[in-house]
Parts: C-alpha cells; sequence; structure tokens
C-alpha cells in the first residue's frame, strides 16, 4: 500500500475547511487543518506536508503570505491558493494554482491536487534512477579495471 500524501488545509471558515477535509479524506489523502495561518506554518516548519491548500484572505497572516513562506523554506512543495477576489493579478503570488472560490468543481481541484503531486514526485524518481544507474556503471567499471 502506497503511503498517504499530506495535504496542509488553511481556512479560516471552519465550514469550508471541513467540507475540503471530507472531500480530501475520501479520496486517501492525510489533511492537516488550520483555520490560523501562522500555526499552519508552524506545521509546515516540522515537515511531511506534500502540498498546501490554502486561503488568501485569512485574519493574521494572509494566504499568498503562507505560501511565499512555505515556498522558501521548501520550493518544491505544491501550493494552491483559492480565493472568492478574482482578481489576483493585483497580488504577487507564489502559488502554482489559483482557484476562484465557488467557481470550480470539487473534481477540478481533486484533479488539480492530483497532477500537482505527480510533478513534485517525477523528477525526484528520475534523479534516484539516474543516480542508481550511475552507482551501478562506477561499480562495474571498476570490476573491470581489476
Amino acid at each position: 500500500m502506497k503511503p498517504k500524501r499530506t495535504i496542509l488545509c488553511v481556512d479560516d471558515n471552519e465550514q469550508s475547511l471541513s467540507i475540503r477535509k471530507v472531500l480530501l479524506e475520501s479520496r486517501g489523502y492525510r489533511v492537516l487543518t488550520y483555520t490560523r495561518s501562522i500555526e499552519a506554518l508552524e506545521r509546515f516548519r516540522q515537515g511531511g506536508v506534500d502540498l498546501v491548500l490554502s486561503e488568501l484572505i485569512l485574519p493574521d497572516l494572509d494566504g499568498s503570505k503562507l505560501i511565499d513562506q512555505t515556498k522558501a523554506c521548501s520550493p518544491e512543495t505544491p501550493a494552491i491558493l483559492i480565493s472568492d477576489k478574482v482578481r489576483l493579478c493585483d497580488r504577487d503570488t507564489r502559488a502554482d494554482v489559483f482557484l476562484p472560490k465557488g467557481m470550480y468543481a470539487p473534481i477540478e481541484l481533486l484533479e488539480r491536487i492530483r497532477i500537482l503531486l505527480i510533478r513534485k514526485r517525477g523528477p525526484k524518481r528520475a534523479q534516484a534512477q539516474a543516480a542508481r544507474a550511475g552507482a551501478s556503471e562506477s561499480s562495474s567499471s571498476h570490476s573491470s579495471a581489476a
């Protein structure tokens, strides 16, 4: 059985947070939920988070700044920003995906998450295979030199 991917989900609306948690857990994800972005950031820094899903407007540290700080710690961790403010282009964000609240189907969110997690995992797997191939080549060249 493959290990569950962990999603850090941040929203100050507890009902929205609960709905997302049920949606994601029913698809096999492990979901860490927070209503305060400062607490979410502290948890992110402990490691083991595969993706960040955050609301833009939060009371302590807005979602865009939260994502900036998570990307500063771990640039390869994908992030999705959700907001009812459609004109996000006025803000500079490092989110990989922006979804306007209420204008996407749950299946679209699940598909975006799936694709981002595949992208995150992909290069590492290729690098690991290349490293193994390089190790076997160097060990075979040592044995032929003897």
